[in-house]
This record gives structure tokens, sequence and C-alpha cells, in this order.
């Protein structure tokens, strides 16, 4: 399956279950449960099936001899599991549209947890009798039939992606309430991205506010696309800790569904250890809940997670009224933050979402920041775009770990990063990184680590990217001949009609491009050739669509709209690399690692505009600078611009007044 064909089917699923949301007898927030459970059954359908003819022919194999084994215990070995045939899902979908349906998923359920005994307590059951409503018995049915859709020859990467997608989803849907079990999978890619975990030997992840266990998830998914081998991946070992008992499930669910060995325990990381973390863990993601204000001082004063760096204490205070009260920790920001640091082995990274006022925050927890910084531990500091997440409308943090550095020649540095302005608009309210944005950011701290190698690949790939999509392009504009239709214009006022002829002519050659050895100021040159190709098809776009067009000629005209069309999407593609590779020249011309104003700098602790300087302070914007951002036009180039835009506002004014023109010469022929 294509990326393209597995949006679709993504997308189409989505929207076929959102329609019906609406009939079902459930919360907004609650309705994700079930839904996600029909995503569990329909991957557990389809992959006992991949399995069961080498499951039976083991089972006949080794039946009546001394290495004989259940069909369970073999299904078990091949699979990862047993599935019972009332948990088949076509038995569940061919089953009567009624009320029945909802008895039939839960015995499913239930079956299915007690043939597999890691999955007890875990997967949905009562919730699907609210999918049966009295006015609607065949709503649960409808959802079923749904799923079906997902193809037989799915794989758990598929699913893996269908799941995740729904949770992003669901999250969206609930708004503020859906950011307490899902971080945005975008932002999780690119810490991980930054921490680049290697396979080799047994590789412990913590994350003690785990969510859906998206960290996991993606922490996974890298690995594997990096070449580790079954061995390796066996060896990834999750550990987390979640205190909301639905979002357990729906995180034991998700490390099912992605193949990912993990302990999932239902506790509060604030007051329970459950995976002894004290210097044990290799790397540590999370994105906690920030700003807690009610975590009981004397619960946490005495916990080595917690006092090893220092625990935030509000300021003395005489009042006997104050001093009555249970005392609480202000705020429990850098608890997490030295949690997360005291869990790391001595070779361990972390990676971790905060609020942007931790960088800068006084009192005690100054105190603790100047702690870790003259430590050395603190890596790397990355400031985010506003509307990243579904909780946080303002910008946050990423903070970096890395035990390793405090024993490096970079001790006394800090890595900072301004990513404010790297993002791509979801929606009027959500932004997320494109691929090509987390690989560039990704870019930058392989370079200041002198991987320079990875830069020349980045490269490569992009060019590789564009000359494909210039090709194709090429291919399009070959197979554009000018366009010769008949359309219909109708007299103001009468009902009268006359036909005229008219020929779009098509006068773009093909899109000649080198890009070998390009520099910023030769790719600049490129754009422009680019974006003169773009005004052409839009120029073809708005000409055919102002026509209309005499019947008979509707497979002519729909052939050359889908042509435009198709041309319009691939100058994109085209400008999108483009774009992309001339971020790389622009920002990094020698392939190596450089401060770039507004946007990174490799901070000293002493020194001018040092960290100690800035009163120790991991607000990136303190360090990297502002940039003026050039549009990369000549003065007789925007002169040319503004001319052309103004010709263009100077024609559809004169449109808008021939319209009105015709507008109260109708209304005065009815007398109005």
């Amino acid at each position: 399956m294509t990326d393209l064909e597995l949006k679709k089917l993504k997308d189409d699923l989505w929207h076929a279950a959102d329609v019906l949301r609406s009939g079902a007898h459930l919360a907004a927030n609650k309705y994700g449960q079930p839904i996600l459970g029909l995503i569990f059954l329909r991957y557990a359908d389809i992959l006992f099936k991949q399995h069961k003819q080498e499951i039976e022919d083991e089972y006949e194999k080794l039946k009546g001899g001394r290495r004989e084994k259940t069909f369970i215990e073999i299904a078990t070995e091949k699979c990862g599991f047993y599935l019972p045939e009332e948990a088949y899902y076509d038995f569940i979908n061919d089953a009567p549209d009624d009320a029945n349906k909802a008895k039939l998923v839960k015995e499913a359920m239930e079956a299915i947890e007690m043939y597999n005994p890691s999955l007890m307590d875990v997967l949905p059951k009562d919730v699907y009798e609210q999918l049966v409503p009295d006015e609607e018995p065949e709503l649960l049915s409808r959802i079923v039939r749904i799923f079906k859709d997902i193809p037989e020859n799915s794989t758990l990467d598929i699913f893996g992606e269908i799941y995740e997608y729904f949770l992003g989803n669901f999250a969206l849907a609930e708004g503020k309430d859906g950011g307490t079990f899902y971080t945005p999978s975008t932002v999780v890619r690119y810490m991980v991205e930054v921490l680049s975990p290697e396979p080799g030997g047994e590789k412990k992840f913590l994350d003690p506010a785990c969510g859906s266990g998206g960290m996991f998830v993606q922490a996974a998914r890298y690995m594997h696309n990096h070449n580790a081998d079954n061995e390796e991946m066996m060896n990834f070992r999750c550990y987390g800790v979640e205190k909301e008992p639905d979002t357990v499930k729906l995180a034991k669910m998700n490390l099912r569904l992605n193949n990912v060995r993990g302990d999932i325990i239902e506790a509060n990381s604030f007051y329970a250890d459950p995976h002894n973390a004290v210097g044990a863990f290799d790397y540590v993601m999370a994105n906690p809940p920030f700003n807690v204000d009610e975590v009981a001082y004397d619960r946490v004063k005495d916990d080595v997670r917690f006092n090893t760096y220092g625990v935030p204490r509000k300021k003395s205070s005489s009042s006997k009224k104050k001093a009555d009260k249970k005392e609480t920790v202000p705020n429990a920001n850098y608890l997490w933050i030295g949690h997360f640091a005291t869990a790391l082995n001595e070779k361990g990274k972390a990676a971790l979402v905060m609020a942007n006022s931790a960088s800068d925050a006084s009192g005690s927890e100054y105190d603790i920041r100047k702690k870790m910084i003259e430590e050395g531990i603190i890596s790397q500091m990355v400031t985010l775009s506003s509307n990243m997440f579904n909780t946080v409308t303002l910008p946050a943090t990423l903070w970096f770990f890395d035990k390793q550095k405090a024993h490096s020649d970079k001790k006394d540095e800090i890595l900072f990063i301004d990513a404010r302005n790297v993002y791509t608009q979801v929606d009027r309210a959500h932004r997320k990184f494109s691929e090509e944005q987390i690989k560039n950011l990704g870019i930058i701290t392989k370079l200041y680590h002198g991987d320079e190698d990875s830069f020349k690949e980045l490269v490569q790939e992009y060019e590789g990217n564009l000359t494909e999509q210039v090709t194709a392009l090429n291919q399009q504009i070959e197979s554009l001949a000018p366009c010769h239709i008949i359309f219909e214009v109708e007299k103001p006022v009468t009902d009268e009609k006359e036909e005229k002829e008219e020929d779009f002519t098509w006068a773009l050659d093909k899109l000649d491009m080198v890009l070998a050895n390009h520099n910023a100021e030769l790719l600049h040159g490129e754009l422009k050739k680019v974006n003169k190709y773009r005004k052409e098809f839009a120029r073809a776009d708005k000409w055919i669509n102002s026509r209309k067009v005499k019947r008979g000629q509707s497979t002519e005209v729909q052939t050359f709209k889908e042509s435009i069309a198709n041309g319009l999407e691939l100058v994109d593609g085209v400008k999108y690399y483009l774009n992309n590779l001339l971020w790389l020249k622009e920002k990094f011309p020698e392939g190596k690692y450089r401060d770039v104003i507004g946007l990174c700098k490799a901070a000293k602790l002493e020194g001018e505009d040092g960290i100690i300087d800035q009163d120790y302070s991991l607000n990136a914007g303190r360090y990297v600078g502002v940039a003026v951002e050039d549009d990369g036009m000549s003065e007789e180039e925007f002169k040319e611009e503004m001319l052309g835009l103004n010709k263009e506002l100077s024609a559809l004014q004169n449109e808008s007044n021939e319209l009105m023109e015709h507008i109260f010469s109708n209304l005065k022929g009815l007398g109005i």
C-alpha cells in the first residue's frame, strides 16, 4: 500500500466513523474507546488469518509426537496471540443488525482476554451496548462494516498508523482533554530524531506520564526504520506509568498493535516509582502535565528521584494561616525535570516537553536549573511554535539531556534552537511539523555533533525527490496541447445566447533545472523560475473555471481541468522540495554546523552573552537572536512584482464594475 493509498484509507475510515458519532449515546470523549477497540479486533482477525495456515501445519506436524503442542501454544508462538472463533471479525460482521451485536462484540473481547492474559481487562467491552440505541439499533453494525474495509493484506505497520491516526483525531475532537492522552506525533518524531536511539544490547525506555504510549511507538519505529533487526527490536523494552485507567488501556492496545514490548502500570509518578527508575534507563521521553501545584511536599522531599537536584519550595511566610496548611510544591515542573535527569544511566539521554516558563523560572527552580547546567547534562533546548499541542496554545519548549555530555568537551555548552517559525498549519488552531521540517531541524543537531555525512545524504534525498517531481511536471507540460473549446455566453437581460470559440494558448516549455553543485543564490534563481510556472498553471486554471462550457464538450474540458490540477500539484511539489533544499543550503552553505541568527546557537557557559551572563536562562530566544527575512528579490524585481499585482487588481476591479452594471440592469428590467 502506497503512502497516498494509506492516507486515503485513514481519511475514509475516520470520516465514516465520525459521521456515526452523533447517533451514539456516548460523550465525545468516550467515543474513541469502542472505535479503537474495533480497530484492535480487526487487527487481531487479519493477523491471525495471515498466520493460520502456518499454525495448522505446525500443529499437524507435531501432533502425536514427543514435541506435541496445543493449537493455542503454537498460535501464541507464531502470531503472538490466539484468536478464538467467536472473535473472528466475519462472525460478528455477518450477524444480524440488531442489539445482540453488542453482546457478540463483548463476548469476542472477553474471549481474547481469556486466551491472552497480557490483555486482561484492557479491551473495551460494556461500552458497545451504547452503540445500539433504540432509535437506530443497526448503528454498531454500520461501524463494524466500516472497519471491514481495511484490506486483508494489511500489515502491522498499517494498523499502527491507523490506530495512531484515530488517536490524534480523537485528541483534536476533544480539545484540551485530548491532550491528556496524546502528544502530536510529529513533535514526538522530532524528539526521537534528536535522541537517535541506537540498537545493540538491551535498551530501556521510560515515560513516567505515558498517555497512550506514543513516545514508545515512535521510538520503536525509528529503530525499525534504521535497520534494527528482530533480535535488537526484542531488546527494546518500554516502561510506562499512567494514572488514568482508561488511558492505560489505550496505551496497552497501542503497544500491542505496534508490536512493542512494554510494561504500562497505572500509578501516579509523583508518589510511586513502580519501575525503580533511578539510574536505570537508557532513554526517557515524556510530555508531562504542566504547572501541577497540588503535589504534597512531605511525600516527595525524601525521594531521590526529586531531591537529587532539589525540590521546589514556596517562599517562607510567617502567616499562621499559611503555616497551618499542609505544604505543597508550588509548581511540579521541576519535579518532572529532576525525575527525568535522575532516571538516566551513565550513558542515558532524555527528551521532554515543558512549559516555556520553566526555562526562566526563579526562586528554588533557578537553583535547580543552575545545578543541572553546571553539571553539564542539559544538551539542547528547542522552543516550539504556538498551537503545536491541544492543551497548550502558547509555545512550549523541548529539553534534551545527555549524561555523556557531562564528560565531554561540550560540557560547558548548550545547543539552542528557536523553531517558532518552523511549522505547517493544519487548521486555524493547530500546527505540526512536516516530514521535511523534522529532518531539517534534526540535521542541526547532527551537524553540531560533526555528522556531516547525514547532511550530504539529506541534500541528495531532496535533490532526488526534486528531480522526480520535475520529470513528472515536464511530462504533464508536454501532454497539454492548446485547448479548443466552444462555450456559451449569456447576453445581458435577454435569454439569447451566442456561441463563441476560443483557444487557450499554452506557451510553457519544459522546466529546465540543473541541481548539481547549486548554492543558495542559484537555487533562488530556480525558485523564481518555478514561481513563473505556477502562475501559468494558475492562469489556465482560472481560465477554464470561468467558462460555461457547451454541452458535448464536458469530457474534453474535464480532461483539461484534471491536467491543470495535476500540473498545479506537481509544480507545488517542485517548489516544496526546492524550498527545503534551499533552506539547507542557505542555513549551512558549507555543510558544517554554524550558528544561524534566528535559528540556532551553541552557547558557552562563560563569556560575553554566555549562559552565566544570561543568568542561567534556558530561553532559546535570548541566544539565537532575531533574523530579518529577505524575500530574495532585487529592487527591480520587487517593482515588477508590484506592477503585476496592480494590473491584476485593476482587472479584477473592472470585472467587478461590469458585474455590478449587469446586476443593476437586470434589476431594472424586473422593475425593481
